[in-house]
């Protein structure tokens, strides 16, 4: 798990579809999947809180946790659409960096999403390893969630 890869939102970007299909070089698998580096290395603060929020799109803050109106209206809806679909929540990711730091969040990520087949890592947004099982993507025609 990579610290650079926890955008502003609280989202973990080092579990996500996008830039897990780019890390395992999924299509010279066989699967065609979109990439992504995360929002930070892409420079992009937080790809969907910052176009309504001065602090973050002028970078001035580095994580939500840091405004005065933590969590906002904004957040709450992102993170309670990740929390019902994902199993994650941004807004309790941002309170566990905020109160313990950085590196114990990454532990404790490390250990969530970790693949017991093969120690991958699961991806939140299809439960799929995209080490090991990515078979499963190739066989199934309809769209990946935690209770498929």
């Amino acid at each position: 798990m990579k610290a650079e890869l926890i955008a502003p939102c609280g989202m973990n970007c080092n579990v996500c579809s996008s830039y897990l299909a780019l890390e395992n070089e999924t299509k010279t698998k066989g699967v065609k999947l979109p990439y992504c580096v995360g929002c930070r290395p892409r420079n992009k603060n937080c790809s969907f809180v910052k176009k309504r929020c001065e602090l973050l799109g002028e970078g001035k803050v580095e994580f939500c946790y840091e405004c005065t109106k933590f969590p906002c209206d904004l957040l709450k809806r992102l993170a309670s659409g990740y929390e019902q679909h994902y199993h994650m929540n941004m807004i309790d990711n941002l309170r566990y960096i905020k109160e313990h730091g950085m590196d114990k969040f990454l532990e404790k990520e490390q250990k969530k999403w970790e693949c017991p087949q093969c120690g991958g890592t699961i991806c939140c947004h299809n439960g799929i390893c995209y080490s090991c099982s990515l078979e499963k993507m190739k066989t199934k025609k309809k769209r990946y969630r935690w209770d498929d």
